[in-house]
């Protein structure tokens, strides 16, 4: 037996702010670890801080989450032990979002998620439904609609038997943290932008899984 650890953060950015006065639920990312060390978070999120639309998946580290003057970020977390069968559904599916070279971040399902519940796009997931799919696969959840269509807070709800805690992780440095800070040109930025945009859009036109 495995644990599998689901992970929702507190976000220091400016758009976790602006989702929280939104929503008024203060969690605003979610991950996955697959280790109590909470080192590696896995999910679909922003290569870069300071490049949002530069996004897919991606292994987060504590100091992406508190960055800069950030000494800490606030998690809540959930414990699901899963047997070999559910662990192998888990890690393929991981295998399959990180080695697939065509998977993109659902930008357009995560803007829409609070009034029509999001989305799918061919190859393609966000935090939410990529967390989703694997507390499906791992038997802990089985959702009444599709995975894509939950929320963070709605995560939470459906994840609250398998509470583990709540409270502060302390920031550790990474090798990654200086790429991860290191600010985009104004043509990277804009490449960048109409680059996920155009390949979204494109995406949408093509029916059947993601």
């Amino acid at each position: 037996m495995k644990d599998i650890y689901i992970v929702l953060i507190k976000a220091h950015t400016g758009l976790g702010s602006i989702a929280r006065r939104i929503t008024g639920y203060e969690y605003t990312h979610t991950a996955v670890c697959l280790n109590d060390r909470f080192d590696d978070f896995i999910s679909y999120s922003r290569r870069r801080h300071y490049l949002p639309f530069d996004a897919g998946f991606m292994h987060e580290k504590r100091d992406f989450y508190a960055f800069g003057k950030h000494k800490s970020f606030k998690a809540k977390i959930f414990r699901i032990p899963v047997d070999e069968v559910h662990e192998k559904k888990v890690m393929d599916f991981v295998s399959e979002c990180e080695n697939d070279d065509r998977q993109l971040f659902n930008l357009f399902s995560m803007v829409t998620m609070p009034v029509i519940h999001g989305f799918r796009i061919y190859k393609t997931h966000n935090c939410m439904s990529f967390v989703m799919r694997i507390a499906e696969l791992s038997g802990a959840v089985v959702p009444e609609r599709g995975y894509w269509r939950y929320s963070i807070k709605e995560i939470d709800e459906n994840l609250r038997g398998y509470f583990y805690s709540e409270g502060e992780l302390g920031r550790t440095d990474s090798d990654e943290y200086t790429e991860y800070m290191k600010k985009p040109t104004f043509t990277e930025y804009t490449v960048c932008s109409i680059k996920l945009i155009s390949e979204l859009l494109k995406r949408m036109m093509i029916k059947g899984s993601e």
